[in-house]
């Protein structure tokens, strides 16, 4: 089975188009649920995930490509049979929420 660490590794991939940091450092995932899925074909240990994540603001104009973004990624992991992305309105995003490589990366 997948850890959460792994999977945001991977989301580490995309990134918000407008700000240039991935989603992880910019502080928009909130959280990750795995779970074991039995109706998964090929029928090996595959396993849904949930995303549950922000945007910057409720009107982004990136929320498809973001979101399409965090689809085609982890589409790619073999070991994930499907992906849901649980978006979020609270608590609300602030820059407080960007990491500290992410602050270092954007030079703030």
């Amino acid at each position: 089975m997948l850890s959460e660490n792994q999977i945001f590794a991977a989301l580490r991939d995309c990134f918000d188009p407008e700000v240039k940091l991935n989603l992880v450092d910019l502080g928009l995932i909130y959280g990750i649920d795995t779970g074991p899925d039995p109706d998964s074909t090929p029928a090996w240990p595959r396993q849904w995930v949930k995303v549950t994540m922000t945007l910057t603001t409720e009107y982004c104009p990136a929320s498809g490509l973001i979101i399409e973004q965090i689809h085609n990624r982890l589409a790619t992991i073999p070991d994930i049979s499907k992906v849901d992305v649980n978006l979020v309105w609270e608590p609300r995003w602030t820059p407080h929420r960007i990491s500290d490589a992410g602050r270092k990366q954007l030079g703030i």
